[in-house]
């Protein structure tokens, strides 16, 4: 938990901010608290989002830096999309529900940098029947070694951090007929699955 949070109290002691801060903790697995915590999240957030959130944005936020400002609405449903909720205002509406609060907010998901090994390989799957077959290079980079059904083709290669089960992935840096493009969403309105792939 982040250091806001009192392991022997409840969550109705917790403001809604922290509950976010502490969801977020939560579905990580880890808590947030040195500069690399902060960099490895703000990657996390633009592949999940597409959008950026600062590392100084979210120290500030988790009390690592001093402020005496509110955070923005944007910050706030950035934060609150990452998880899964379509802004803050439907995160806080969701948080009402005792009951909702201790459910999971994310179950299956893969942390790239910490969870891969160069080399390793995954397919993803997407519907209506798009399938790829890619090797992770390092960096939170990969190869793409076969496709079917979807415009990433084998050879091109992406960035991703996070791969969240039956969610969008956001991919950047995709590289495609010597053409870069700043993002591409697979799985738009299904979201994806992945499974690891042995040889």
């Amino acid at each position: 938990m982040a250091k806001f949070v009192n392991a022997n109290h409840p969550f109705r002691s917790m403001n809604t901010t922290e509950k976010l801060l502490a969801d977020i903790e939560s579905a990580l697995g880890k808590t947030i608290e040195t500069p690399k915590d902060f960099e490895l999240l703000s990657e996390q957030i633009l592949s999940r989002t597409g959008e950026p959130l600062s590392t100084s944005t979210l120290k500030r936020m988790w009390g690592y830096l001093p402020s005496d400002t509110t955070p923005s609405l944007h910050t706030m449903n950035v934060l609150s999309r990452f998880l899964g909720y379509r802004s803050w205002k439907h995160f806080l509406s969701e948080s009402s529900d005792e009951e909702q609060q201790s459910d999971p907010v994310i179950s299956r998901h893969l942390i790239v940098e910490e969870e891969l090994c160069v080399g390793d390989r995954l397919r993803l799957t997407w519907h209506p029947g798009r399938v790829c077959d890619v090797e992770y290079l390092g960096g939170s980079q990969f190869k793409v070694l076969e496709s079917q059904n979807t415009r990433i083709q084998a050879g091109n290669t992406f960035r991703c951090s996070m791969i969240i089960e039956n969610e969008p992935l956001y991919i950047d840096h995709l590289c495609q007929e010597g053409m870069q493009y700043a993002a591409y969403i697979c799985g738009k309105k299904t979201g994806v699955r992945f499974e690891r792939i042995y040889s």
